[in-house]
């Protein structure tokens, strides 16, 4: 069976995110742009979320797993 590249893409992006864990690796801690802050700050994550994926170009959920790991960060959630 043949899967599309996007679909092989999340299976390699699946299995990093796996060996980062493994290996106890983190991502930077994320700058964020105003409008994304801003939405948190406010309380509305739905806004963050739009608002992130206009300013990187990623899918949904790694807009909401960023968007989460600042609220984190930076003690709003």
């Amino acid at each position: 069976m043949r899967i599309s590249w996007l679909a092989g893409l999340a299976v390699v992006e699946r299995k990093l995110d796996l060996i980062m864990a493994h290996l106890d690796i983190r991502e930077a801690e994320l700058e964020a742009p105003g409008a994304i802050l801003q939405g948190l700050l406010a309380g509305r994550k739905i806004q963050a979320i739009k608002a992130y994926r206009e300013a990187t170009g990623v899918g949904l959920r790694k807009a909401k797993e960023a968007v989460e790991l600042l609220a984190r960060q930076r003690g709003l959630g």
